[in-house]
């Protein structure tokens, strides 16, 4: 394809296509290089905050889900929730929120591509792929959680933080909450989000590499209520889940979503995170200050960074890790200003 762009996305995930869609009602002249089938599937908690559904609605999205009214925190008999104080959350399939984000950028005439790209090259008043003919004033990585585009340009930044990974199957089982539950076990952390009438997602996230089912043998109580025959989707899994980027904007070129940096699922904000990434992106772009993004990115972030930085230090430190639980039963008040600071 020959011609410029205004701006070129590399990746159409939810970070991805929010930006797409953004940009487009900006009166951008945009294009997606994504070279997966739609929908896409990823393994997550697929428990949307609050924050989310609301920048969904903002941008005349409605997706099918499972209302979530809350969290619950549990560990053996002890339990502490928060309800949700400004609307609901929502429990999706990853492949459903995918496929009507797709929909509106198509329907919004943007372009999707099948294809894969790792390698970018910029000057001073634009980005081209080489051997593909694209070329665009800006280019936005949002090509997630391992991002070749990150990797490419310099910008991984190494941690040294344990790795922590992430599994998810689902259950035909009726959901018996519309909380998210999150158990606590010895080793690993398993979401519960109600995604349909007759359906729960669950997730674990874990420094240990151990299959499912071994793991999910940690949390009895829960594997009672998850009998294999249950089972309707396979395993797939995630991570290491920390990365970290050097910066947000490089030249002409801006990271969106896992790419930008991500700290841990620990909290389920990911695509609350991605959207409020991709409106700030485009945003500046828009007004012609591209490297306040960086600025803004940081603002939007930091509470979620830093409550989530530390409760997963807390995690991972043998004297506080089943304290935190606890701490959360004794200070409920607590536990519930800091949900609702996340949603």
């Amino acid at each position: 394809m020959s011609g410029g762009h205004d701006v070129l996305i590399v990746g159409g995930g939810p970070a991805g296509l929010a930006t797409a869609l953004h940009a487009a009602r900006a009166g951008l002249d945009t294009v997606v290089a994504e070279p997966r089938r739609t929908p896409v599937d990823k393994a997550c908690g697929e428990g949307l905050m609050p924050g989310a559904v609301r920048a969904l609605g903002a941008l005349g999205l409605e997706v099918p889900g499972h209302p979530v009214t809350g969290i619950r925190y549990i560990q053996g008999h002890r339990q502490v929730q928060a309800a949700f104080r400004q609307g609901p959350g929502l429990g999706v399939r990853r492949t459903s929120l995918h496929s009507v984000l797709h929909r509106a950028v198509v329907d919004a005439g943007v372009p999707v591509l099948p294809l894969k790209v790792e390698e970018v090259r910029q000057d001073a008043t634009s980005v081209t792929v080489p051997g593909t003919g694209l070329r665009a004033r800006w280019l936005v990585a949002a090509d997630g959680l391992h991002s070749p585009l990150r990797r490419s340009l310099g910008l991984e930044v190494r941690t040294r933080a344990a790795p922590r990974y992430g599994l998810r199957r689902h259950y035909a089982v009726p959901p018996w909450s519309s909380y998210v539950e999150v158990h606590w076990g010895p080793h690993a952390e398993a979401y519960v989000t109600p995604l349909g009438p007759a359906l729960v997602g669950v997730a674990l996230l874990t420094a240990r590499r151990a299959p499912f089912g071994t793991q999910l043998e940690s949390f009895p109580e829960l594997a009672a209520r998850l009998p294999a025959e249950a089972a309707v989707t396979p395993v797939r899994g995630a991570g290491p889940l920390r990365r970290r980027a050097r910066t947000r904007t490089y030249g002409r070129v801006l990271l969106v979503g896992d790419a930008a940096g991500y700290t841990d699922a620990l909290t389920g904000e990911g695509v609350s995170l991605a959207l409020a990434g991709a409106e700030a992106l485009v945003a500046n772009v828009r007004r012609g200050t591209p490297g306040r993004y960086e600025t803004d990115w940081c603002r939007a972030t930091r509470r979620h960074r830093v409550l989530t930085g530390l409760l997963v230090r807390a995690r991972q430190q043998p004297a506080l890790a089943p304290c935190i639980v606890p701490a959360a039963v004794r200070l409920p008040r607590l536990f519930s200003a800091a949900v609702n600071a996340l949603a």
